[in-house]
């Protein structure tokens, strides 16, 4: 199956905040606190932090429209990480992060991620950087799982703030080509 991937324009900071709030507490360790998914969601994912990724040159937001409705989205950001961690954990050369990548349940098992995450690689390489990086939950095994068939390597770790809790991440990172 084919699914539309596109660059998320102004209007879908609505849609993308929709689509976080069912999205991301899927990514996080069972104990976590609702209160603190919710923090979470309001700070970072919401409307409001949407409108400010997709206004900032140094951030790539790609979406799959599945006739209107957004199923999916990834969020690259093309600077240098201000995490000594991982910093030190990654490679020779620069390297994007891949913040955020995330598809909705109903679109899980029928390659809609492979999809998102091909869209990514292939930005990735057209902004020149020697690696693509991301951080996942040392918890989150589907995730790791799909990281890794998608050619991700573990490098190091870093920590995750979640509310009141400190998360424990493996960061992980693809070579591409030069």
């Amino acid at each position: 199956m084919t699914h539309l991937i596109r660059k998320a324009a102004a209007d879908d900071a609505g849609p993308l905040a929709e689509l976080a709030a069912v999205t991301f507490p899927l990514a996080c360790p069972p104990e976590s606190r609702p209160e603190d998914i919710a923090a979470h969601l309001a700070n970072t994912l919401s409307e409001a932090s949407f409108r400010g990724y997709l206004a900032d040159p140094d951030v790539t937001v790609f979406v799959i429209d599945a006739g209107g409705e957004l199923r999916g989205y990834s969020l690259l950001v093309d600077r240098r990480t201000e995490d000594a961690e991982v910093d030190a954990a990654l490679g020779a050369g620069r390297s994007v992060e891949l913040s955020k990548c995330y598809v909705h349940p109903d679109h899980h098992g029928i390659g809609a991620a492979a999809e998102l995450m091909h869209a990514s690689v292939a930005a990735a390489e057209g902004m020149g950087a020697a690696g693509l990086w991301l951080g996942v939950n040392s918890q989150n095994a589907r995730a790791i799982r799909f990281y890794e068939k998608s050619g991700f390597r573990k490098v190091g770790t870093k920590s995750f703030t979640l509310g009141a809790s400190v998360e424990h991440d493996f960061v992980m990172e693809l070579r591409l080509a030069p």
